[in-house]
């Protein structure tokens, strides 16, 4: 299989990923265009420069500096508007909710309240966007790191001088094992320590692979201890384990709900047709004890972030409830196909899902209970004789 390994032996850091990706052969301009499509006021320049005495790619965004914090929502937001693929999306997103659980337990405060400062600006968007993409496109399934140092004394932070590693680096860190270091100063950024822990699946000095090329990234500053570089190993290994978490497939749905005490079922199940032809990707309700010992439903909606105003207007407008409650979760899910079946009452439509080794085929309900309806069958029956039978040349989108 496919592997890389960090070799952080002078820490990790947004630009030092981006920067080894770019040395190691991926393509910049895909990267530049999934940047260029966020909208933002956002430029990339790579360029070779020496960290004492050794050549690396020195990776540097320009952005003009903002003064507004951005929440996990906002940072949402702006990934769902660019041109990434799903894949590299979910990556990026995982990255960043990464950095806002680590915050959110660092500060004691829910995850969608906390301020992102550093990582919330332009530069740091760009480098986890752009590592997303340049991760992606490496084509690597399974990614390990050597220990990591943090380095020592004490960095100027949005809350001031802190120790290294600051709260949320270390918060990243745990479970981690690190390495000593005599520098003085931050080996290790939130950035870096988010897409470590997000991607690798193994810290190990001696990683089990054959080395194919080397990616050298530069850090902005030049040390006299020790060359400040990340190397990125990329080759061959044997396969084992799961692949890397951040490149399995993820996606980050919206969890609507409501409670409801004063809703007749008709009004409940009307609201959920209404809610599903909106685009809701699934839409659920729980019978519950409300207060006052009143009998209520809890209703829950599953969405894509960019159909939570629609949909949250029909909850409003349907089920005149006060108030919606609104979370973000990460979804693990199967790689899905969609795949055409020949069957003796005709074509029938079922969705193949794969993961981990194994395999699952679902049929579709519609085209099922079609030809159980138009031949007089039992649906079990066509349900039956469906399920083992798959065409991979009749995949469909």
């Amino acid at each position: 299989m496919r592997v890389a390994h960090f070799d952080c032996f002078s820490g990790v850091s947004g630009d030092m990923v981006l920067g080894a990706l770019l040395d190691a052969g991926v393509d910049p301009a895909p990267i530049r265009a999934a940047l260029d499509s966020l909208g933002l006021p956002i430029t990339l320049e790579a360029e070779k420069v020496k960290r004492c005495g050794f050549v690396a790619t020195k990776a540097t965004v320009h952005a003009a500096d903002q003064e507004d914090y951005r929440f996990l929502p906002d940072v949402e937001a702006i990934l769902a508007r660019g041109a990434l693929t799903p894949r590299q999306r979910e990556l990026a997103s995982a990255i960043f909710r990464k950095v806002a659980v680590a915050e959110s337990v660092a500060h004691g405060m829910p995850l969608e309240r906390v301020h992102f400062h550093e990582v919330g600006a332009l530069d740091s968007i760009a480098d986890i966007v752009g590592a997303a993409v340049g991760l992606d496109l490496l084509g690597v399934e399974r990614f390990t790191s050597s220990p990591v140092p943090t380095g020592t004394g004490t960095v100027k932070c949005a809350h001031g001088v802190m120790p290294v590693p600051t709260p949320g680096t270390a918060e990243l860190l745990k479970g981690v094992p690190l390495a000593p270091s005599t520098v003085k100063g931050e080996l290790t950024t939130p950035t870096g320590a988010a897409i470590l822990t997000t991607v690798v699946t193994e810290f190990t000095a001696a990683p089990d692979m054959t080395i194919e090329r080397i990616g050298h990234g530069a850090g902005t500053k030049d040390f006299l201890e020790q060359p400040n570089i990340l190397r990125l190993w990329v080759g061959t290994g044997e396969a084992r384990g799961r692949p890397s978490p951040g490149l399995e497939e993820t996606d980050t749905v919206v969890v609507l709900e409501t409670n409801l005490d004063d809703c007749p079922a008709e009004v409940v199940g009307y609201c959920f047709e209404r809610l599903l032809a909106a685009g809701a990707l699934d839409v659920f309700a729980v019978p519950i004890q409300m207060k006052k010992n009143r009998p209520g439903v809890l209703l829950s909606v599953i969405a894509e972030p960019d159909r939570v105003g629609g949909l949250e207007a029909i909850l409003f407008r349907e089920t005149g409830t006060f108030g919606v409650r609104r979370t973000t979760a990460q979804r693990s899910k199967l790689t899905r196909e969609a795949v055409t079946v020949d069957t003796p009452w005709g074509p029938v439509r079922t969705k193949r899902g794969r993961r981990d080794g194994f395999e699952i085929v679902t049929p579709e309900y519609e085209d099922c209970a079609r030809v159980a309806r138009e031949h007089g069958l039992p649906l079990r029956e066509v349900y039956a004789a469906v399920r083992p039978l798959t065409v991979p040349e009749e995949r469909g989108g």
